[in-house]
């Protein structure tokens, strides 16, 4: 019997500390060189080594600046600001590595299809089929305001966008250029054959682009699809167009019921609920006895900022909580913002969370799970939500960076090949290949992308 691959992607943002608040200034992190191209092609390269399928950059186009109604505490504490665009980071790190894929954050709510589809696709090309798309619809208000909207749309609005803009950019990726379309012929003075380019003439709510498409056919087509959606709309939206979905969870069992549950969904858009992998997050504290790791846990705790925790929590839920004592329980809310951030402290079936613990379990990794041990342990984890939780491989957070991949990849890699499974070699040379398998390299068939039918059911 074949046992489970896990796989793994390295979760980054580029900014000085984005996922732990304040330990921009702990003594093994070098988050703060964060605008050297060193620093980024340092991580590429160690990740590439711990064979990792890819680097995740999340990104966000505004400030937290829902807590007191300021962007102080963002500023002062380094909450994901400086907050530095990923983009840029695609071709340095494509240059200095030969197979690991990068996937950068894009939000459909502030980006133009037409242009954003020829972007990606001149990406695709640089990096030899390597790049992903994280898609999101944008929470923050500041982002609305600071790219020319009076206010943040509403949740159902955004997702609505983001279903028209990906059945935009799957005509111009999928359907605008035939596979010979490029001839290259000199005889006839033909570079590519008019008969095969076609214009899409799309007639929609939110977009009418006739095309063409402006890119020949990339190795991939399609980029890899992440997406994060954790509201109802979200998981309607992740089970129509994911390939990858990431997610957090702090407990098995949360994470088996949104495994089961966004799977179910996709099978309504025609699809196999196994086409979509699911990575929770995860950060991995790791020690030489178990006693060592929580001394590590408690030390990074208390280097954690608990301003700028908060103003992180804020800015997440879009929920001012300095209008909160801190030692109040946090109840069912529903927000505009990210609902998954406010369901974990809210909607958790084994505790009730008050604001000060939420904010604390925030600070250090957003509130993701943390894996706490020897390697062997966490190793022991990580199978663990692998086989009974139903995760297909993790987004792994640092606390120090790039200390905590680092150390990932020199004490867990190994453990996890020794026992079978995980890869001692990329198998293939697309994104989408060291995901879901050698030959794997364009979407599945029942994909919205190249299913018409499903691409046209409205979320």
């Amino acid at each position: 019997m074949t046992r489970k691959q896990i796989h793994f992607n390295g979760f980054v943002q580029n900014s000085p500390s984005p996922h732990a608040s304040g330990l921009w200034k702990h003594p093994k992190d070098k988050g703060a060189t964060h605008h050297n191209l060193k620093y980024w092609t340092d991580i590429a390269q160690t990740l590439e080594r711990g064979l990792f399928d890819g680097i995740f950059i999340a990104d966000v186009l505004g400030t937290y600046s829902v807590y007191n109604q300021s962007h102080d505490a963002a500023v002062k504490h380094a909450v994901q600001l400086p907050a530095h665009d990923p983009i840029p980071l695609v071709s340095a790190i494509a240059a200095v590595t030969e197979h690991i894929g990068i996937a950068p954050t894009v939000s459909t709510t502030y980006a133009q299809p037409y242009k954003l589809a020829r972007q990606l696709s001149t990406l695709d090309h640089l990096t030899n089929g390597r790049l992903g798309w994280n898609v999101v619809t944008s929470y923050l208000e500041s982002e609305a305001v600071n790219l020319g909207l009076k206010e943040r749309l509403p949740k159902a609005l955004r997702y609505n966008r983001a279903d028209e803009f990906l059945q935009v950019s799957y005509q111009l990726w999928e359907d605008s250029w035939e596979d010979d379309a490029v001839v290259k012929a000199r005889e006839t003075d033909t570079y590519a054959d008019p008969s095969k380019v076609h214009a899409i003439h799309h007639k929609g709510t939110f977009f009418d682009i006739p095309g063409p498409h402006l890119v020949e056919p990339s190795p991939q087509r399609t980029p890899v699809l992440f997406q994060a959606g954790a509201s109802e709309k979200g998981k309607i939206f992740a089970a129509k167009h994911a390939e990858a979905v990431f997610t957090k969870h702090t407990s098995i069992e949360s994470l088996r019921a949104y495994v089961t549950d966004i799977r179910t969904r996709a099978q309504q858009f025609g699809r196999d609920g196994e086409d979509i992998l699911v990575f929770p997050m995860v950060l991995p504290i790791i020690g030489e006895t178990e006693a060592e790791a929580y001394e590590k846990y408690e030390a990074l705790q208390n280097e954690v900022s608990y301003e700028g925790s908060v103003a992180l929590l804020s800015g997440h839920t879009g929920i001012d909580f300095s209008q909160y004592d801190p030692d109040e329980y946090i109840e069912n809310i529903e927000t505009e913002a990210m609902q998954g951030n406010l369901n974990l402290y809210t909607k958790d079936p084994h505790r009730k969370w008050t604001l000060r613990e939420a904010v604390k379990n925030h600070g250090l990794g957003n509130g993701t799970a943390k894996f706490i041990g020897t390697p062997t342990q966490i190793a022991d984890q990580l199978e663990l939500w692998v086989n009974e939780g139903g995760a297909d491989g993790f987004n792994i957070a640092q606390a120090y960076s790039p200390g905590t991949f680092e150390e990932f990849v020199d004490l867990i890699i190994p453990e996890l090949q020794k026992r079978g499974i995980y890869r001692k070699e990329y198998e293939g040379e697309t994104l989408r290949e060291n995901m879901f398998g050698k030959g794997h390299t364009k979407v599945k068939p029942t994909h919205p992308a190249r299913n018409k039918k499903a691409n046209l059911v409205q979320i």
